[in-house]
This record gives C-alpha cells, structure tokens and sequence, in this order.
C-alpha cells in the first residue's frame, strides 16, 4: 500500500516539495527554545505598530502570551499605556470572548475587568465586524488560535475581518501563532472548487466560515502564514502586517513549544483531539456522534446502532500507521450536538501511538469505509455536511461503494501537493 505524507522540508529544495513514505517525528532529537507567540513581539520589537493608536482586538482565551497573559490584558497594561496605546473595541468570534459558549446567536457585551464592549462576529455564522465599528479604530489586531485543519471558523473570522479593514482602509496585524499539529505535514481531500465560498455573508446568501477556499483538509500553514495566502488570492488588498512568532520551526507540534495549551473551543480538550480532528469532523455530519460531551471529543465515535467489535477487527486488519482502535463504551454527557445524551453506546476510540505517521485523512477515510461495511443500514450521512468538511463529494461517495481507503486517499494527494508549491513563497518560517 502506498502511504504518502507531504513536508515541508523537500519544498525548501530547489526542486519543490519532496513526497516521502516515512518520516521521523524530528522534535524527538531537538528540544525546542521556547516558542513567542505575535503578540509577545508586537509589545517588544513591534510596538510601532500600534504605538498612539486606538486599537480594535478580535482575540479570545487562546490570546496569550508565553506566559499566559491575556492580550486584553496586556494591551490594557501600564506598558500599552505609556505606548499611548488605547484598547476601544474587543471582538469575539464562533464560542465567545472566553470560548464557553458553543451556540449560536451569541450576544455582544462588555468585558468586565476592563470595561471595553465586546461586539460578538457569530451570530448565525461567522460574520465580518461591522463596518460602523471599524471607524472608531485606527488599526485592528488580531490574534486567534488555529488548529490546522480547513474546517476551523477563526480562519474564516480573519478573512472576513481583513475585508473589513480594506473597506475601512485601516490597518490589520495578525498575530502569528503555532499550527498545533505542525506546518511539516500537508496532506488529504482538498475543498471541491464548487462547494467553497470565501465570500462575506449577506442577508441572502449565508458565509461559510468553515469551508472558504480550495485547500487540503491539513494545510500546514500558520494564522500569518493564511493571512498572506488570501490577502493575495483572494485580492482583498488589506493593509496587513502580520507578526511572526520566534523561535517557532515548521516540524514543532504544539507540545514541543513549552505554550500553555488553552482550549481553542469547547470541544478540542486536547493536542491528541487536535491531531484526529481533522479525520473525524466530517462525521459531524452522520448519525455518529464524535464524543462531544465527553473529554475525549474527536477521538471517539460512536452510536447506538454501531457494531463497535466488528468495526474494530476489519480497522485492525487494515494496520493503519500511527494509530490504534479500540472498542470503548462511552455516554456523552449534555453533547452540544445532541446526539446520544445520557446513552450508553458502543465506541471506537482511536489512540494516536506515532503521531508523525499519522495520517487523520486516511483514518477519518477509513473509519467511514468500515463503519459502511458492517453498519451501514444504519449509518446516516447528510451529504453536504459531510462533504464540506472532507472536501470531495467524490471521496465520500467513493468509500461508501466500497472503493479502498487507502486508494482514495492516494488520490489526493496531487492536489494536496500542488496547493503546497503554491503557498511556499507565503510560508515564513523553516
């Protein structure tokens, strides 16, 4: 069977990317310096940027420095203060300010320590900042953790917000953070060309936050790096100045960058759920829940029709690199998703024993060839849930008539290749 990863090491070469069939993790022979996140440097090397200026931060939880200090915080320091800096305006993407809240229609409010109002960017979707609010800023920063795969709205929330600056002509400064799960490895389904929509939302024609671009379900790029990307291809033409971390190197997994880890949503408790997220979240849109009411959402699925031992067995026979299953009853508790709460059901958990070898696109892609073969009377999928999150109506249907996972997914990864040599003169850093 033929296993390819995509790194990142083959395209600093002359000749473009190198596909390669194994790879070491290289943080187990290098320990890392610890990691500065953007908005460390912007208050050190960078604050000219925002020196005397009133400034607008759309940020959440995961806003800290290296220290885990809150960048509303910081920019409301005796530091700030001195730089004439003046916080006017926070804005909170999809979960809220402090990432507790996993609904829709979330309300704007006030910051209580600070006093600064807080205008909510997700209401039914993710939505631009308003246009009235970015008149009574001189710059927006933005700083919001990613988690390295397609589907993540704070992408979205970037994107949209870089459009509000150019319309406003103010400045946007993008505070660079890790990809959590490396920016060495690109690979699985990227998004069809026909169901991708980078555009705004409008009043008749919903945004898609979640699903913005043709590009690998794992694009191995940075918040900086995706800024840069869709301010070019997307010719939004925004001021942008984006902020790069220090020390940080393209192999780190989050882990290896001695950064507190701070739940970027409600449901993503972990580095191990980050690194199978991008494999199960299509599965948000079957009739199998993905764990959420549990602390191990996005390394579980599971239902009450589910045939868990028998899954298991033809999973194992498969001997997918990096990962092992396991039958695991579980009862999500609450699930945000309300799918089995309060039952007992069959499950399948999914360890990660070597996450270098991992591929989360051939085990999402996989457990949807197994779970059809031994429950699929039972398995429910929406089709364009599913599809908009794998990336490929094709990769779907082709897996549901049997077709080898393995094979499948060795298909994309052309694609996935050629999306890597386009973005390598974004990329910044080694």
């Amino acid at each position: 069977m033929t296993r390819y990863l995509i790194t990142i090491a083959g395209i600093l070469a002359a000749t473009g990317c190198t596909v390669t069939s194994h790879r070491l993790d290289p943080v187990d022979e290098l320990a890392a310096e610890r990691v500065k996140p953007g908005i460390s440097i912007l208050l050190g090397d960078s604050m000219e940027l925002i020196r005397g200026k009133r400034i607008g931060l759309l940020t959440n939880q995961t806003g800290v420095d290296e220290k885990g200090h809150s960048d509303i915080d910081l920019l409301t320091s005796d530091k700030a203060k001195k730089a004439n800096v003046k916080l006017v305006t926070l804005f909170s993407p999809e979960h809220g300010i402090r990432g507790t809240e996993d609904k829709e229609n979330i309300g704007n409010s006030v910051d209580q320590k600070t006093g600064v109002p807080i205008i909510s960017l997700y209401g039914a979707g993710t939505q631009a900042p308003p246009d009235s609010s970015m008149r009574n800023i001189d710059a927006l920063v933005f700083d919001l953790q990613d988690i390295g795969t397609r589907t993540w709205t704070y992408v979205g929330a970037m994107v949209y917000s870089m459009r509000a600056a150019a319309r406003a002509n103010k400045m946007i400064i993008v505070l660079d953070r890790p990809n959590p799960i490396t920016g060495f490895y690109v690979e699985g389904p990227v998004l069809d060309a026909s169901l991708a929509n980078p555009d705004d939302p409008t009043p008749t024609k919903p945004g898609q936050a979640y699903a913005l671009y043709p590009m690998p379900l794992r694009h191995g790029m940075t918040m900086g790096e995706m800024a840069l990307y869709f301010n070019d291809v997307l010719n939004i033409k925004a001021n942008l100045r984006v902020v790069p971390m220090r020390n940080w190197r393209r192999e780190l997994w989050f882990d290896r960058t001695d950064l507190p880890w701070v739940k970027p949503s409600p449901n993503m408790p972990s580095l191990q759920s980050a690194m199978l997220y991008p494999g199960l979240v299509a599965f948000e849109g079957t009739n199998l829940s993905v764990g959420r009411g549990t602390p191990v959402a996005f390394q579980i699925v599971g239902a009450p029709w589910l045939k868990a031992a028998e899954t298991v067995k033809l999973l194992r026979d498969r001997e997918l690199r990096g990962v092992r299953f396991v039958e695991e009853d579980y009862t999500p508790e609450n699930p945000t998703d309300n799918k089995y709460g309060g039952q007992r059901i069959p499950g399948i958990r999914i360890y990660v024993t070597n996450r270098s070898e991992m591929q989360p696109s051939r085990v999402g892609a996989t457990l949807l060839w197994a779970i059809n073969k031994t429950s699929g009377a039972d398995l429910k999928i929406n089709n364009r849930t599913f599809d908009l999150r794998m990336g490929s109506p094709r990769v779907r249907e082709e897996l549901l008539r049997g077709d080898d996972p393995e094979a499948v997914i060795d298909r994309e990864y052309k694609a996935a290749f050629d999306f890597r040599e386009q973005t390598r003169r974004y990329l910044l850093y080694n």
